[in-house]
């Protein structure tokens, strides 16, 4: 899990700190101008705006307020890439303890289609990616990445899955539980809580991570992913939480919940020997557990061409149109994802 020596309230500017530590990890003079130039500018309308003393302290709504402010001055590929700039320099102050959360991360969930369209992400294939599921061995590490690539989940939801959220026949196994009620009538799925958020208590443990959805969805599990689920429960240890979380610790932490640092650990291990992560590289560079969603939403709204049912399975709209696809679950979103979902084995 992500440590760090510096409290928030030791570091007095945290834009100086986050360019220091990126010089410190190889980044270019002209890079560090271009971050510096971005944050500066963010850092100067928060506090014109917002009156916000510290970027520590800015939320989601102010983020997103000043991307609509670039709306006036830039093309969307320009917005994209600065908001890119911001949403590292969050993430990464998450990452090493600094601050408590990423404000930027559904602001870049909505910026998506801009950012899908920057010409420098790494494109990866149906069969590049299979092959790359192939090389992963441990049945823990294969059944994180399979789910997420299969499901679009984030990597927070992936982490708070119980084993009640999942409703899946394993008679191969001698194991038994109760899905949760909203999946009585759906076999073979995935149940994603809206309501779970970090620091809230559910399922008799406290969450150490949000789920960031609009509002409850129910993912289909179809033959592979059930297959791959299969194996790691085969090998599954007693949990340490009365919450049953679906995926538990193999190492240091044997039993307890896996925790979103120990998923993009495993993802960025598997994507280095791969060559698709390198250490300074930036969001459009590098594969992570981010960029599984990103390859979801892509190659399955291009198969389906069916908007809808992409924006209901990443949980993004609240709406009456979702509506539909909710009441129409069995017909209709386990129909269209099960005839154009892509095979990864």
């Amino acid at each position: 899990m992500a440590s760090s020596v510096d409290a928030p309230d030791t570091i007095e500017d945290p834009i100086a700190y986050f360019l220091d530590d990126q010089r410190y990890h190889g980044k270019s003079e002209r890079t560090l101008e271009a971050y510096q130039r971005v944050l500066r500018q963010f850092e100067a309308f928060v506090r014109e705006r917002f009156d916000a003393e510290a970027v520590s302290a800015v939320g989601r709504r102010e983020c997103m307020a000043w991307v609509h402010s670039l709306r006036e001055r830039f093309e969307s590929s320009t917005i994209a890439t600065y908001a890119s700039y911001l949403n590292r320099f969050y993430e990464y102050m998450n990452r090493v303890g600094a601050f408590e959360e990423n404000p930027m991360v559904l602001v870049m969930e909505e910026l998506s289609e801009s950012i899908d369209a920057n010409p420098t992400r790494r494109d990866i294939s149906v069969p590049e990616m299979r092959e790359f599921v192939g090389s992963i061995a441990h049945p823990l590490e294969r059944a994180v990445v399979v789910t997420l690539l299969k499901t679009g989940m984030r990597v927070g939801e992936l982490c708070n899955l119980d084993l009640r959220d999942c409703h899946l026949a394993v008679p191969e196994l001698d194991l038994e539980w109760t899905p949760r009620v909203e999946l009585e009538r759906r076999p073979a799925s995935l149940f994603v809580d809206p309501e779970l958020a970090r620091g809230r208590t559910v399922n008799g443990e406290e969450r150490t991570a949000s789920n960031k959805r609009k509002r409850e969805t129910v993912i289909p599990v179809d033959d592979e992913l059930r297959q791959v689920l299969l194996e790691w429960l085969a090998i599954r240890p007693d949990p340490v939480s009365p919450a049953d979380p679906l995926f538990l610790d193999t190492r240091d932490s044997w039993g307890e919940r896996l925790e979103p640092a120990d998923v993009r650990y495993v993802v960025e291990k598997h994507a280095r020997e791969r060559g698709w992560y390198r250490t300074g590289g930036g969001a459009t560079e590098n594969v992570t557990p981010h960029y599984f969603r990103h390859f979801f939403t892509t190659h399955l709204r291009d198969r389906t061409g069916d908007r809808g049912i992409v924006k209901y399975l990443r949980g993004d709209v609240a709406s009456d149109i979702i509506d539909t696809y909710t009441h129409n679950w069995g017909d209709q979103v386990r129909t269209v994802y099960e005839r154009n979902v892509y095979s990864l084995s």
